[in-house]
This record gives C-alpha cells, structure tokens and sequence, in this order.
C-alpha cells in the first residue's frame, strides 16, 4: 500500500501529469465551442433555406 501512495505522490509531483490534464481540458472546451458554432449555423441556414423555398413558391 506504501508503494501505491509513494506511486500517487510521484504523479502529482511530475510536470506531464498535470500538462496532459490541462490539455484535455483545452480539448474538451473546444470541442464543445466547436458543436455549439455547428448547431448555430445550421439552425440559421435551415431557416434561410425554408425563407427562401417559400420565396420561389416551394413552400408546401
């Protein structure tokens, strides 16, 4: 159980653990920037094209 702990406290001491924590973080926030940009435009676009098929009469 000693070595567990000793093992526990040698990661967190390390600088990689903490560098690839923060880069998941990173990753993470962008991709939900990213899903959020992807639903916004195609919420706008479906509706410009529903305004548009209506304009030329193909709105049934």
């Amino acid at each position: 159980m000693k070595s567990f702990a000793e093992g526990i406290v040698n990661f967190l001491k390390e600088e990689d653990g903490p560098t690839a924590v923060e880069y998941a973080v990173m990753l993470a926030l962008i991709v939900v920037v990213c899903l959020a940009a992807v639903g916004t435009i195609g919420t706008n676009s479906k509706a410009k094209f529903e305004e548009v098929g209506t304009a030329i009469g193909g709105g049934s």
